[in-house]
């Protein structure tokens, strides 16, 4: 039976032949020895000939995207400026609000640090006004000299006489500041790659601590006396936000009952806030958890006086270890179980340090930023130091410690801010050492508001100084080597604590700007733009999906570097507060539904007690909303409305920023106006609060 013909193919044959016909028209024929090329023939298109409409369209859609790539303009320019009118009311309700303005060190009074900006400034801007004058009167390319034989009028002699000043006397004394800036950048950004690199070669070999024993994921049919004997402390101060979290999640630990006891630690000066605490410590000591609750009368040390009264407790000489978590800290179940096992068969380790985790880490840009930082200082900082030198800082929670070795260096001491460093330094000359543990997370919440992370960051600062200046002596006399000493006074101390905010702050923020005034003064570009670029994409390694924030992150480490800067002259010399304890303010982040859920998910595996666990935790933590509910309604009237405030500080460094971008501006220095210009951009958003937590 024949195949029906296809009409469709051959019609299409038949145009592709005409095509073919149409392109041999234009050639020469291949059997003609002369070829006439002067001769060309210009067919017209047939009837059948299909219609090229490709160009057509090509053209159509040209038009749909230009008119789309306008409206794409015209909203980004709008939302900009939309943007940009929201800051502008936002800053003006600032500036006219007179209460908010405040500064940290010394409130109700300018600081020492303060006024010297202030007279920086009035210099720079007395100066960027006579530059001005100088431009548009062309002296910027002919400047007068006092070699001239034409008479010079006032202004002339006085523009002569600057240029001869800052020449011969000036840039000379910022050029040598600059120089040694300069070398202590360079040694400090040598410090930062050489710890990069150390964390690379530990992933790279897969470096990490070995425990000598595991505790079994079930705890039925397990011998009791394999597991000492563990207390756990939970330090807490007003912690009205965050206490039943803590406390639920101590209390879940996979443990036996009867090898754990839980101090509740409360330094609590809020009536209502001690009634609410002691109440839940009450519902889970109904449900046989062994859980103390201790109120000191005498609050002096703060955490460490804190801390230090709750060892001296008698009944402490029957535990091995004490594990310590702050009230805004989570630990998971198998906590003890993860950390304990290091200690077995190691009598010279005296704390195992685990990393932190944030829940609120997206929660704004300043708690971005903050991931960032803490990032570095977990996965590299600590990672790296008690891999090869078995040394780091104590961070103060999520830790535990072996209690012989606390009670053997002296135990909790008062006289810095920093008492975790502070053991830490004391434990270390001791000949203890440290294990940081990388994958055993605690979870925990970051200051959202930037006046609880500069409060949180003076702190940070200032103790270390006090510390240093308090045990200086004892490492020298120490009976460790001469290494651990150099490493401790050289790299834990000066270069990592005093030279960094030194730097940071005379570099970016006196020099540079300066140097724009000074013009006979040269900061490279290599140092303004380049190398801090290089370090921040270091730092931003290991929270690598924040990288879109690398460019922030450098403006704002610059930004607070005015913040450690005047935290590290105050406690180095004991000026200000810098002894003066301020609890970093929680927002109750880590909510209890994601707890009460942690609970329900371990509650089959891990532990009898965590079976009831979820159900008293959520009754408790209902009844315990209910009673806060009440309390806040009946202390409302009373209680003062937070606002954003003002930095003064922050705002002055960002006109002096400013000022030194136009007088570079009229110098034609691309990289250094650049960085002026978003730099000061910078400290102004800062110095409004308007980064982080928007309260009023």
């Amino acid at each position: 039976m024949s195949r029906p013909p296809n009409h469709e193919f051959q019609e299409w044959w038949n145009k592709q032949r005409e095509r073919d016909n149409d392109t041999t028209d234009l050639l020469p024929d291949k059997n003609s020895e002369k070829p006439n090329w002067l001769t060309v023939e210009i067919l017209s298109p047939t009837t059948d000939r299909p219609v090229d409409k490709e160009r057509s369209r090509s053209a159509r859609q040209l038009s749909w995207v230009c008119l789309l790539r306008f409206q794409q303009l015209a909203n980004s320019l709008l939302f900009l400026t939309h943007g940009l009118l929201s800051l502008l009311r936002t800053a003006n309700r600032r500036i006219t609000t007179a209460d908010s303005v405040d500064d940290l060190a010394s409130p109700g009074k300018d600081s020492r640090l303060y006024r010297a900006i202030k007279v920086f400034l009035v210099i720079l801007l007395v100066l960027l006004v006579f530059e001005l004058v100088a431009y548009f009167r062309g002296w910027h390319f002919s400047p007068p000299s006092l070699d001239s034989t034409r008479v010079l009028d006032f202004l002339e002699l006085m523009y002569a006489n600057w240029i001869l000043i800052r020449a011969n006397y000036l840039a000379p004394l910022l050029q040598s500041l600059t120089n040694v800036c300069v070398v202590l950048f360079l040694v400090q950004s040598l410090d930062r790659l050489v710890l990069v690199l150390g964390c690379f070669w530990i992933k790279l070999r897969g470096i990490k601590p070995v425990a000598l024993m595991e505790y079994p994921a079930e705890s039925t049919n397990v011998n009791v006396e394999d597991y000492p004997m563990v207390l756990v402390q939970i330090p807490m101060c007003n912690e009205k936000e965050v206490y039943q979290q803590s406390i639920a999640a101590v209390c879940v630990q996979d443990w036996p009952r009867d090898r754990m006891l839980i101090q509740v630690l409360d330094d609590s000066d809020d009536l209502n806030a001690q009634v609410l605490i002691k109440a839940e410590v009450q519902k889970w000591q109904q449900r046989g958890i062994h859980i103390l609750y201790r109120h000191r009368l005498i609050r002096t040390g703060y955490k460490a006086g804190n801390l230090k009264s709750a060892m001296g407790c008698e009944y402490v000489k029957n535990y091995e270890y004490v594990a310590i978590f702050d009230a805004d800290f989570q630990p998971t179940p198998d906590f003890l179980k993860k950390t304990i096992p290091y200690f077995k068969g190691h009598n010279d380790l005296a704390l195992v340090q685990t990393r932190w985790t944030f829940v609120n880490k997206d929660e704004n840009l300043l708690t971005r930023l903050q991931n960032i930082n803490l990032s570095f200082h977990f996965e590299v900082e600590q990672q790296v130091n008690g891999v090869f030198i078995n040394f780091f800082g104590f961070n103060g929670t999520a830790g535990v410690w072996r209690i012989k070795a606390l009670e053997e260096c002296g135990g909790w001491l008062e006289r810095t801010t920093v008492e975790d460093m502070d053991i830490a330094v004391r434990a270390h000359l001791h000949g203890w050492k440290f294990i940081y543990l990388d994958d055993v997370k605690c979870l925990c919440e970051l200051p959202e508001s930037y006046e609880a992370y500069k409060k949180q960051q003076y702190r940070w600062h200032s103790g270390p100084m006090q510390l240093f200046r308090l045990c200086f002596m004892d490492i020298l006399r120490s009976k460790v080597s001469w290494a651990k000493k150099a490493n401790m006074i050289f790299l834990f101390f000066l270069l990592r604590k005093l030279i960094l905010p030194f730097y940071s702050f005379t570099l970016f923020c006196i020099i540079l700007p300066l140097s724009m005034f000074l013009p006979e003064a040269q900061l490279p570009a290599w140092v303004v733009c380049y190398v801090p670029g290089v370090m921040s994409v270091l730092n931003i390694l290991p929270a690598p999906r924040s990288f879109p924030f690398v460019v922030p992150y450098l403006l704002f480490e610059n930004t607070m570097s005015v913040t450690k800067f005047n935290a590290m002259i105050s406690g180095l010399f004991k000026l200000g507060s810098s002894y003066e304890w301020i609890v970093t303010k929680k927002s109750g982040r880590s909510s209890e539904a994601d707890l009460a859920s942690m609970v329900e998910d371990d509650s089959d595996q891990h532990h009898p007690l965590i079976v009831q666990g979820s159900s008293v935790h959520r009754s408790s933590s209902e009844s315990g909303l209910s009673e806060l509910n009440k309390i806040e309604q009946m202390s409302k009237k009373t209680r003062n409305v937070k606002k954003n405030r003002l930095y003064r500080s922050e705002l002055a460094l960002a006109m002096i920023l400013l000022s030194a971008s136009v007088r570079s501006l009229l110098s034609a220095q691309g990289i250094h106006f650049y960085f002026l210009l978003f730099q000061g951009i910078t400290f102004l958003i800062v110095g409004l609060d308007l980064i982080g937590e928007q309260v009023s």
